[in-house]
């Protein structure tokens, strides 16, 4: 690391581990090398994209603490002043840091910003606004209501499949029309998603192929399904071989055009951000991260 860097810190009071973790010995490893640190604590979205505007002029490296809404609260910022950011994971899920090997072990993730290995990723965009891992229609809506501070706090990682079951009750089949390179499809559907990212939902994968840094997007869409069929392929879906289950639509592209009959949420990273119709595209290589750096095997 540059020892002429200067690195905001952003905690989210919020997060699940936030307002908890002592992260006095990462900030000393940092400062031993030679990091200067400016140390803030964060409440809201608009208050994490103000601070990095406040120092885009002053610091060199922006490091997260917080799970997934946090990092993507602030990756319009980020986009905007180009500043390279790190991840704290101090999430329920931490799916974005496991789409990029960051481990969970907070002193662990402080020695990978020391190591201080930089690549690009993608950022995805719905209806202009942004998004890291994945968006929802249908059912992962309802599955994110159903997530409340509560449930989070009690059950952990586990929080999401208790969700999924109260949601799977309350949800509604939806029909939409899906543009995606050229070609128009129209289907039935209980769920969407299209993910940037790799990993979404306490790590469930969007598509066995799919990778942040390349370029695409991938979509997937479940027709109506009873219960057992969808416990009889939860290990389809949450390993993302989608294209191995026999009600599913699957594809990829870099633009991808999504209208419904009547308006419907749309969930990005844990948040409502959009309602159809939407528009959803990619911008390859938009942001800056550190991450472990690819071991021979990678």
């Amino acid at each position: 690391m540059d020892t002429n860097t200067t690195a905001l810190i952003i905690l989210n009071s919020n997060s699940r581990s936030g307002a908890d973790t002592d992260i006095n010995e990462g900030v000393a490893l940092l400062e031993k090398s030679g990091i200067n640190v400016i140390k803030k604590t964060s409440s809201s979205a608009k208050q994490t994209a103000q601070y990095i505007q406040d120092y885009s002029q002053q610091v060199q490296l922006v490091i997260l603490g917080g799970g997934d809404g946090t990092i993507s609260s602030a990756a319009g910022a980020l986009y905007k002043y180009q500043i390279p950011f790190a991840i704290l994971p101090l999430g329920t899920a931490n799916d974005l840091a496991h789409s990029l090997d960051i481990p969970n072990n907070v002193d662990e993730a402080f020695q990978i910003i020391v190591d201080n290995y930089k690549s690009r990723i993608n950022l995805g965009v719905i209806n202009g606004h942004y998004f890291l891992n994945a968006a929802h229609i249908g059912l992962g809506v309802k599955v994110t209501s159903e997530l409340t501070p509560e449930v989070k706090k009690k059950w952990g990682v586990f929080s999401y499949l208790k969700a999924a079951f109260s949601a799977f009750k309350k949800n509604r089949p939806f029909h939409v029309t899906i543009k995606v390179n050229g070609a128009e499809h129209r289907l039935h559907s209980i769920q969407l998603a299209v993910g940037n990212g790799r990993y979404y939902g306490g790590g469930n994968v969007i598509d066995e192929n799919s990778k942040i840094d390349d370029g695409a997007l991938c979509l997937y869409s479940l027709a109506p399904s009873t219960l057992w069929e969808l416990l009889r392929n939860a290990p389809f879906l949450r390993y993302g071989k989608h294209n191995h289950m026999p009600k599913t639509f699957t594809i990829s592209g870099t633009r991808i055009e999504i209208v419904t009959r009547k308006p419907k949420d749309i969930i990005a990273d844990g948040e409502l951000i959009s309602k159809t119709p939407a528009k959803f595209e990619v911008i390859p290589q938009a942001l800056e991260v550190i991450r472990p750096a690819p071991t021979d095997n990678s």
